[in-house]
């Protein structure tokens, strides 16, 4: 608890730092924080810039330890997978963190190194650097997106589970009884998670190389997908 009288505990930034990776992106606040190193918020505020460098200071310190791994063997496609497939799974490892992620990307140094990286794996398949920074913009929201959706479900799982699985089965009873829907759908097969997610990535990432292969301007780029929409 915060201390009442006698002198004022003294703590540094890496203190803060400390009590935040310890909390957790998904508990972190300026006053769990300040909780936890029993000092006041206004003694936290001398550090951090409010809710929003105190989220930035534990966010990049995660991201700082995520190595994204390039297979020089690997083509485009394998490439964007595996990009994609190792961000899902650090993020997966560190609740919270697709929320901080989600908002804004990158908001600091861990998330700058991660882009610069990714950006030299595509320049070396060929990419111009504007197009590799649209490139892998979009292949990151969309792991963050998929996998947003993945932790809200695990923690729909965690807070009631029966009552999730009810959901579920209603849903399956509901398309049972669709004399359009149900035929198709029992005929559909049962994909786990993962594959599903793979599935779905590798699909999205073959359509944006597409749109977007090595040596396309991305202006030409940007051209091309917004002229497809403009009758609609």
């Amino acid at each position: 608890m915060p201390k009442t009288g006698g002198r004022p505990a003294t703590i540094a930034r890496d203190d803060i730092l400390r009590a935040g990776r310890e909390l957790g992106m998904r508990r972190l606040s300026v006053k769990a924080v300040a909780v936890r190193l029993g000092v006041t918020a206004t003694a936290l505020y001398r550090h951090v810039d409010g809710r929003w460098g105190l989220e930035r200071l534990v966010g990049e310190s995660i991201l700082a330890e995520l190595r994204l791994r390039d297979d020089p063997r690997h083509g485009l496609e394998q490439h964007l997978l595996s990009f994609a497939l190792q961000m899902r799974a650090f993020v997966l490892e560190h609740p919270g963190l697709v929320t901080y992620l989600q908002l804004l990307f990158p908001r600091g140094d861990g998330g700058q190194r991660l882009l610069n990286t990714e950006v030299d794996a595509l320049v070396r398949r060929g990419y111009e650097p504007a197009a590799a920074i649209v490139l892998s913009g979009a292949v990151a929201s969309l792991t963050i997106a998929m996998t947003a959706s993945e932790e809200n479900g695990t923690a729909a799982e965690e807070a009631d589970g029966d009552g999730l699985d009810r959901e579920r089965q209603a849903v399956r009873d509901r398309l049972s009884r669709d004399d359009r829907l149900a035929g198709p759908s029992a005929t559909l097969p049962e994909v786990p998670r993962p594959e599903y997610v793979r599935l779905l990535l590798t699909a999205s990432i073959r359509g944006l190389i597409e749109s977007c292969p090595p040596g396309r301007p991305v202006a030409e780029m940007v051209a091309d997908l917004a002229a497809t929409g403009e009758e609609l």
